[in-house]
């Protein structure tokens, strides 16, 4: 009975054994100094590497050994070139390794290179070229404009990836969960990430940023950074002058306006009547010099742009210097005159009380006069009418 040639024994081998475990039975089974065998490696190789594809020989006796490419073009015959491509070429050659290496590769070099030893039978393996493409960094749309009080929609996408990227929307450190779509090219992957999120004036200027995720970047991540531009109509202020104006000085008045986008033009006005000769307007600033009270009224300030428009108003009163002297000499008399009636009331008031109580105190006095004088009449009525000796002896006190 005829041995099993170890060729024939490795072509029954199933697919999925491992390549130690096939090289081990190719051990074994070569028990002889004509059994011969030829192994090869996968390769993962990022586009626009150099990848290098082996073939490993046991026992080789001088056969001829054949690398092809996917295509089945012949890349090498020994070591001599076959096909005319640059990028291949071959670096070892020896009884136990064949070794070639392919520069700049693109995801049109992926698939199966075949290492063929030709003896009395064929002997071949295939080494799988595998292509990653890391994705650039993405990009984001925008499919209409961010207005305040509406919603904006934001798309994130990387174009090409293999395999398929990974993306995520980030704000404040928060994920926003986006609607994901996927589309295959062929050989590599375009991806996108899309959100709709409601705006308010506050929101302009906010930060967002869209992360795209792939192995081949080793935990590393591309991101595109994204401000929000909300557009809001705008809001009008004027900056009033500090202190009162009399007639001669200069006033100023700062027009503070705000919006997105910000109004190029803003107007100055004076309600019911014309601006004076002298008032001169630089951008948001109007500028009167030498007032007078003619110049009173209310002034106003305008800007618009295409979300509304906005105003604010200052009313002017200029004061004539005699008038508020003569108003602040006048305050002391007043007030001085005021306590000279205080005083003089206060005098009068005391003036009747005292008389008051003089007439009082005087009418009483003669109350008590009059007692008196009665008293004494008696007296003096019994000192003339003598001594009665029916009637005691009486003493009486004049």
């Amino acid at each position: 009975m005829r041995p099993v040639r170890s060729a024939v024994l490795c072509r029954l081998l199933p697919a999925p054994f491992s390549l130690a475990l096939r090289s081990l039975v190719l051990v074994l089974l070569c028990i002889t100094p004509r059994c011969q065998a030829v192994q090869a490696e996968n390769v993962t190789v990022m586009e626009g590497g150099t990848a290098e594809i082996s073939c490993r020989l046991q026992n080789y006796d001088g056969s001829i050994v054949v690398i092809q490419n996917p295509r089945r073009q012949t890349l090498f015959f020994n070591g001599t070139r076959a096909l005319k491509d640059d990028r291949f070429q071959m670096v070892l050659f020896t009884p136990r390794l064949v070794r070639i290496e392919l520069t700049n590769v693109s995801v049109s070099d992926e698939g199966g290179y075949f290492c063929q030893l030709y003896t009395d039978s064929t002997h071949h393996q295939v080494a799988t070229l595998s292509v990653l493409v890391p994705p650039e960094t993405p990009t984001v749309e925008v499919k209409q404009e961010a207005v305040e009080g509406g919603e904006v929609e934001l798309t994130c996408m990387s174009p090409r990836s293999k395999p398929a990227a990974t993306l995520r929307w980030v704000r404040n450190g928060r994920e926003i969960p986006g609607v994901v779509s996927q589309q295959d090219n062929g050989k590599t992957f375009s991806v996108s990430s899309t959100i709709r999120i409601p705006v308010e004036r506050k929101d302009n200027g906010a930060a967002l940023s869209c992360e795209a995720f792939h192995v081949a970047l080793g935990g590393q991540k591309r991101i595109r950074h994204y401000r929000l531009d909300v557009y809001f109509a705008p809001t009008v202020r004027i900056v009033p002058p500090t202190g009162i104006l009399r007639e001669g000085d200069s006033l100023s008045l700062t027009c503070s306006v705000t919006g997105n986008p910000l109004p190029r033009n803003i107007q100055w006005s004076k309600i019911n009547d014309t601006l004076p000769e002298r008032a001169e307007i630089s951008g948001p600033t109007l500028q009167i010099s030498r007032l007078s009270q003619s110049y009173n009224g209310t002034y106003l300030c305008q800007a618009q742009n295409n979300y509304g428009r906005a105003a604010d108003h200052y009313t002017l009163l200029v004061y004539d210097p005699g008038a508020v002297v003569e108003t602040h000499s006048a305050v002391p008399y007043a007030v001085i005159g005021g306590v000279l009636a205080l005083l003089v009331f206060t005098v009068i008031c005391v003036l009747i009380v005292t008389i008051w109580c003089s007439v009082r105190q005087k009418g009483s006095y003669l109350t008590h006069e009059a007692s008196g004088l009665d008293e004494h009449g008696e007296v003096q009525e019994a000192f003339l009418n003598g001594n009665d000796a029916s009637q005691g002896k009486k003493e009486y006190l004049l």
